[in-house]
């Protein structure tokens, strides 16, 4: 152990005293975390296809980020990036099915040090492997020991969403006294395949389609199925409310939601695009939080980590990249960053056939302009989770036959894709014009691509960096 690192453990076993002789009261922490969610898809932020009352009541009592983006449209990366406050790139989680190092460290294991009693419950929360391996896979995890969570917390159950709250019941009696807990809740929903019931789905005619999506009937029945979903997700979030206050437990719980990436949708889970790395994020804390607060600071997945900690009166690990954005809770404008940035790479257990199963492709977003780097611009794109639903295979259909709209042609269909795109935010928060080479935004798309090569140098990225020495524009 180093002199830096072992003084970091001491600072670590020593702050709950220092803590507690500040008067400080650590919180209990609760963080739940829905499966392929994107912003905008709460009503809290202002979706007019979906009712989402218990999370919206979160936002209402707490604060709800409006600019949050996870480090890769993917579960298993962005899932890593959350959990450790380290990007994919850093800690060679860029595959989906990699399990997370052994000595790359995440923040339970840092508040479990701390004397939290800690537990992850739910879904599979995907960073011991993924669940479906073929026999040769799962051979070598055993031989190498690659599944290390059932060492990292004190609690470990996976299970399905409408367990949960029993789930949760289970974990809470065991919890010592006097002693703060945490607690990682994995839902599925609204993750494929929608099974919903009915009773949770709005009217597909009545959906009011952002103007990325192509109007057919197929893609409203899926997109209604999708709201299901959320819908009732946010019942089960309601449930667990519920359960918190009847335990007197939500005055000292800092209660945390967040999409883990983006929806299954067009554009989304799999690509670059907001639809693919904007997720929803709510923070409520009774007493601490004011009630009603809404930021626009410009937040990444590798935040959440070094913010918990602070909230826990703890410091940062040494090799964290991420930044605390506690200040924003107490309503300061701190902690925003001038640069967040996202990356694609393998998806899932599968052969390379097409972008669902592969694509590289990396980004930075500023504070108002983003850039794509599509590195593998050659490889049409296919929609992660959706390459077989009808709608999509419609849609594929009238773009072959020519019938399709020109936008949307281009947008889905275009071969090769640009390999670079630049998009402003603000005035175009769809996506839908690609203004690279523009000669107005020529010192902008220079800033962009600096910083995007400075943080693929910096993370020992394996992709050809985007500025060529050989070529100018």
């Amino acid at each position: 152990m180093n002199t830096r690192t072992a003084r970091f453990v001491l600072l670590v076993l020593l702050m709950p005293a220092i803590a507690f002789c500040q008067g400080y009261q650590r919180p209990n922490i609760l963080f739940i975390l829905s499966d392929d969610h994107s912003a905008p898809h709460l009503s809290c932020y202002g979706d007019p296809n979906v009712r989402t009352p218990n999370l919206d009541a979160i936002a209402a009592q707490g604060i709800r980020f409006t600019r949050m983006y996870v480090g890769s449209p993917q579960c298993v990366p962005s899932r890593a990036t959350l959990l450790t406050g380290r990007n994919a790139l850093d800690i060679q989680m860029t595959r989906f099915s990699a399990p997370l190092p052994a000595d790359v460290i995440t923040f339970p294991e840092l508040l479990r040090e701390a004397g939290y009693f800690t537990g992850i419950q739910g879904r599979n929360y995907h960073l011991d492997g993924s669940g479906r391996q073929s026999p040769e896979a799962a051979a070598v995890f055993e031989e190498f020991q690659l599944r290390t969570f059932r060492h990292r917390v004190d609690f470990l159950h996976t299970g399905l969403d409408e367990d949960n709250l029993e789930t949760m019941n289970y974990f809470l009696d065991q919890v010592p006294k006097g002693r703060p807990f945490f607690l990682w809740m994995n839902y599925s929903n609204p993750h494929r395949p929608f099974t919903a019931p009915a009773g949770f789905q709005p009217d597909p005619a009545h959906l009011v389609l952002p103007p990325d999506y192509p109007d057919t009937k197929k893609l409203r029945n899926d997109l209604a199925a999708y709201y299901a979903e959320v819908q009732q997700l946010d019942e089960w979030v309601g449930q667990v409310l519920e359960e918190l206050k009847q335990r007197g437990l939500l005055e000292n719980t800092l209660l945390i939601f967040m999409g883990d990436n983006g929806a299954a949708l067009l554009r989304g889970k799999g690509t670059l695009y907001q639809t693919g790395l904007h997720v929803p994020l709510l923070v409520r804390w009774d007493g601490r939080i004011k009630a009603g607060l809404v930021s626009d600071a410009l937040l990444s997945g590798e935040d959440l980590t070094p913010t918990i900690l602070e909230l826990a009166g703890l410091p940062p690990h040494e090799h964290m990249s991420g930044t605390s954005f506690s200040a924003l809770l107490d309503g300061k404008n701190q902690g925003a960053n001038e640069f967040v940035y996202a990356q694609r790479g393998a998806h899932a257990d599968m052969l390379p056939r097409s972008t669902v199963a592969f694509d590289l492709s990396r980004c930075v977003i500023g504070t108002r302009y983003k850039l794509i780097y599509n590195v593998l611009p050659t490889l049409p794109y296919a929609p992660v989770d959706v390459n077989g639903q009808a709608f999509w295979k419609e849609l594929t259909a009238l773009n072959r036959s020519g019938s399709l709209d020109s936008t949307f042609s281009r947008l889905l269909f275009a071969n090769p894709r640009p390999m670079f795109e630049l998009f402003d935010l603000q005035e175009d928060p769809y996506e839908l014009k690609n203004l690279y080479g523009c000669s107005e935004l020529k010192d902008i798309q220079k800033q962009l691509l600096t910083a995007l090569n400075r943080w693929m140098i910096r993370y020992r990225d394996f992709v050809p960096l985007p500025i060529d020495i050989h070529h100018k524009d």
